[in-house]
């Protein structure tokens, strides 16, 4: 395959595309608008599921690698009512069938499975627009442009290369989270760390929620969900930080000081992750030179499949290249042939466990979830 394969962002679905297009001697240009790798964190544990994630890196050559970061004890999962009361108690069994590591440790491992040259950091995309015959023109910010024959959309929520291909945007499905950590929870905070136990730790009731889970060195990275209109959150000023926490923590009066903590004791200040998501049934038609990836092609609510699916585009994605190297256009067919189902009934799932959650039966709709439908 001689056309040059251009890739816009460097999160988990563009690097897998990447380095399977690499090992098979395909060469391709990742561009990514963060100046580097550790420029911002990366995101808390991932559970990576056997069909999807581990598909994709055991086709990226990197099972090894990525059983290397595993989380011991990181499949647990403890539901808890308001007062504290453990609901149900599921220890991790060791099978392996979603093991969890650290976003930040399994991008890193991607990012060093490629040649060096492969990722230009600190190029942010202001645009794209087609050039006719399936090229298309990306400009940056400094003004640079490069041409594709191959253009990749891997950029996330906000894809700039979205637009080639559909109009559809992210709408807030009316609930946000506020991110908060607590660090050597073990010795400071041992109320909270007993109460979330070695894994993730779901303590719900209708309209809000704390969410959180064990990361390695003794951290507990949680997200406070709440059920609220858009403009409840843009009153609140996230600039300062104390009176954030209070603002948040009055939404959870009367429950137990354990998971209250999780919300007033954080040594970072709280982080708004307001969430959206693309139509569940997003797909475009064919369009010559270009596809899309992971969030930019089928952003939903987070349900512990986002990162999964991405993998699993990026793997797939390289695999129809492989299977089509003297046809793009089948390649592409081909993989968003697969794509489009998988991902539209992703995020009908995704929407029924964020009502399990955070609906009107909270917390016992999970539980059932989790006791009967879960593997």
């Amino acid at each position: 395959m001689t056309i040059p394969v251009t890739i816009i962002g460097a999160g988990l679905g563009g690097l897998v595309l990447a380095r399977v297009l690499h090992i098979h001697g395909i060469a391709a240009t990742i561009y990514e608008a963060e100046p580097s790798p550790m420029a911002r964190t990366q995101g808390g544990m991932l559970d990576i599921h056997v069909a999807d994630g581990q598909f994709a890196l055991e086709t990226a050559g990197l099972t090894e690698a990525f059983r290397a970061i595993v989380h011991p004890g990181g499949e647990a999962s403890r539901v808890l009512d308001k007062s504290g009361t453990l609901l149900l108690d599921q220890p991790d069994d060791g099978n392996g069938g979603r093991p969890e590591v650290l976003r930040g440790e399994l991008r890193e491992i991607l990012i060093r499975s490629l040649p060096e040259a492969t990722i230009q950091w600190g190029r942010k995309v202001s645009e794209a627009r087609p050039l006719g015959g399936g090229l298309h023109e990306v400009t940056f910010a400094d003004g640079s442009t490069v041409r594709s024959g191959l253009l990749v959309g891997a950029d996330g929520a906000w894809s700039k290369i979205r637009p080639l291909l559909s109009q559809a945007k992210p709408e807030y499905v009316g609930i946000s989270f506020v991110e908060t950590f607590l660090h050597d929870v073990d010795a400071r905070h041992p109320a909270s760390a007993e109460a979330a136990g070695g894994g993730a730790l779901f303590a719900m009731a209708p309209g809000k929620g704390i969410f959180a889970h064990r990361e390695p060195s003794a951290t507990l990275h949680t997200y406070v969900a709440l059920k609220r209109p858009a403009e409840w959150f843009t009153a609140i000023d996230f600039g300062d930080a104390e009176a954030t926490r209070i603002r948040i923590a009055a939404e959870f009066g009367g429950w137990a000081p354990a998971l209250t903590a999780l919300v007033t004791d954080g040594e970072f200040p709280p982080t708004l992750r307001m969430i959206h998501a693309l139509p569940v049934d997003h797909r475009w038609d064919r369009v010559a030179g270009v596809t899309l990836v992971g969030d930019a092609a089928h952003l939903a609510a987070p349900a512990g499949e986002g990162a999964n699916l991405a993998m699993l585009d990026g793997a797939e994605l390289g695999m129809a290249i492989l299977a089509h190297p003297n046809d793009i256009e089948a390649a592409l067919t081909a993989y968003e042939t697969a794509m489009f189902p998988r991902s539209a009934a992703a995020a009908a799932d995704a929407l029924q466990i964020l009502d399990l959650c955070l609906g009107d039966r909270a917390p016992f709709g999970l539980i059932e979830f989790f006791t009967s439908a879960r593997p």
